[in-house]
């Protein structure tokens, strides 16, 4: 009878052990997918330049795309998202971006990383700074301005640029000079600490940060903030709760930028995570607040 019972349970769990491998598979899939190249739609005029090495593992390459007849162009030097561990130089968005910047004069860069589990945010930190400084050492090569530079990065790439941008030492070691200013897009880590002490981490970000107190620190912009902090816009989706409401990290950053001199500024928008990064570009009253906070910085 035992065996019956236990036959028969089986049977009713079969149905959610398949489903649940389903979603896994379909999960697997959907991260290898996002680290995919794939066609970037370029405007009229404008001139791609792909996979810039600024180290020797195949992860360390940056794209460039050129404006029509560059003189001495500024530079919006975009860091895509993936939770540290997925997503790629060419993921959907850019091109909004390209249709946007590329006919205003500007170049834009799309840059890569190294990954999780193989590398951990505060070395991924260090990899866009050395990025940044290959950038400016060629500048002239490709009619830059290498004292034009505005850092920008969605999700994970928020976080680090916007720890780039709390303590500028990370670039300057690394042989950048410091750009103009950060935009950072919809980052949920702007306070390490304070997420990870939550009842409920997801995933992700216990896989990101692991379980060492002074580690969040070192990584956390909010701990690293300084004095020589750089100007900063950071974007928010209004709506969004959980782990944390990324316009309340906002906030309580800019007010300790405030306190410390640094000019920050809170842009909190009514689009989920995923559109705050996707529509940027497309012509709207919320490009062309982020795109004047960045003219106003390249002057």
């Amino acid at each position: 009878m035992r065996k019956l019972s236990a036959a028969l349970a089986l049977l009713v769990l079969l149905p959610t052990l398949a489903s649940a491998q389903g979603v896994r598979e379909r999960f697997k899939q959907a991260r290898e997918a996002s680290r995919q190249e794939r066609p970037v739609a370029v405007p009229a005029g404008g001139s791609p330049i792909r996979n810039i090495a600024y180290g020797p593992d195949p992860a360390q390459r940056f794209d460039l795309y050129l404006p029509a007849n560059p003189s001495r162009a500024p530079v919006v030097f975009y860091v895509h998202g993936g939770g540290w561990a997925n997503g790629d130089k060419t993921n959907p968005g850019l091109a909004n971006k390209l249709a946007y910047w590329l006919p205003k004069g500007y170049a834009v860069v799309s840059s890569n990383y190294r990954m999780l589990p193989e590398t951990m945010p505060l070395e991924q930190a260090r990899d866009i700074a050395r990025a940044v400084a290959a950038l400016q050492r060629r500048a002239g090569e490709w009619q830059l301005d290498r004292s034009r530079v505005v850092l920008m990065g969605h999700s994970a790439g928020a976080h680090l640029v916007a720890l780039l941008g709390a303590d500028p030492r990370m670039l300057t070691q690394a042989g950048a000079t410091p750009p103009r200013g950060i935009v950072s897009l919809d980052s949920g880590a702007l306070d390490v600490p304070a997420l990870m002490g939550k009842r409920r981490v997801p995933k992700l970000y216990q896989e990101a940060f692991g379980h060492d107190p002074a580690y969040w620190r070192s990584v956390s912009p909010q701990q690293q903030l300084t004095r020589g902090g750089l100007p900063m816009l950071l974007v928010c989706a209004s709506e969004r709760r959980f782990p944390t409401s990324p316009c309340d990290e906002a906030r309580k950053f800019a007010a300790r930028g405030r306190a410390l001199g640094v000019a920050m500024v809170v842009q909190p928008e009514p689009l989920d995570h995923g559109e705050i990064n996707r529509t940027l570009g497309q012509l709207s009253a919320y490009t062309r607040a982020v795109s004047d906070w960045i003219d106003r910085l390249q002057r």
